[in-house]
């Protein structure tokens, strides 16, 4: 089985969410949208492959925001509504969730405020979507695509949603201590003080806190493969959740 992880910058990885999807049988095929030496001018040209050619497809994070719909971001809501109508699961994490709600017919506009750190979440489907606490970085949030079944939310945003055999997280379930010091290290350095973090506090706890952190990871994981990637006809809803 093969997955098309979509990486929107080179400082972001699949981490724990890959490598469960690897112990589940996938072969991962990466593709990385924004290269490293384009970071700051993101206006690049990408070709998607076909999104029947894959089993499943991955998309991460990434610095910036759905609403630019520049070529690349119109041209990756085209495939994520292609997967969805075609019935290729799709997971879509922080960046990529807001991408699958906007593909689908939701909306992304600017979150009252910016969520960094980690956070508890009030779920109505624990067994897919677990209380956390997961780590948040984001400055957008999305309203739902029609149809879809939102599944846990906090004071900032919506923070899962269900539609057909897809899901959008506004966490990051894969994120590991290498990959979030990266992230620190690329973003406005002003961030953290002004939303009150301590990045290497943030850094040091991840890194705590690892083993737990990757087992939410492989149980989300599993869920999403066991109860939505396997739902029925993409109707909006997943067939194998209760009501």
């Amino acid at each position: 089985m093969r997955a098309l992880v979509i990486a929107h910058d080179h400082l972001s990885t699949a981490g724990h969410v890959g490598e469960r999807l690897a112990e589940r049988g996938y072969r991962l095929d990466e593709l990385l949208v924004v290269p490293a030496g384009r970071y700051t001018t993101l206006d690049v040209e990408v070709a998607f492959p076909p999104a029947t050619n894959y089993g499943l497809i991955l998309a991460l994070g990434a610095p910036w925001s759905v609403t630019r719909r520049n070529a690349w971001i119109e041209a990756e809501l085209a495939l994520l509504r292609t997967a969805h109508a075609a019935g290729v699961p799709v997971l879509g994490i922080c960046f990529g969730g807001q991408a699958l709600a906007a593909a689908l017919g939701g909306e992304v506009a600017p979150a009252p405020r910016f969520e960094l750190g980690w956070r508890r979440i009030a779920t109505d489907a624990p067994e897919l979507v677990g209380p956390g606490p997961w780590f948040q970085f984001h400055g957008d949030r999305w309203r739902p695509p029609p149809g879809a079944r939102e599944l846990a939310r906090n004071e900032v945003a919506s923070q899962a949603f269900v539609c057909g055999r897809s899901l959008g997280v506004q966490f990051h379930p894969e994120v590991t201590p290498e990959v979030l010091r990266a992230w620190f290290a690329g973003v406005d350095p002003r961030l953290p003080a002004r939303v009150g973090v301590d990045p290497e506090r943030l850094v040091a706890e991840l890194r705590a806190e690892l083993p737990a952190v990757r087992e939410r990871a492989r149980v989300l994981v599993d869920a999403f493969l066991d109860r939505v990637a396997t739902a029925g006809p993409n109707d909006g809803t997943a067939a194998h959740m209760s009501a």
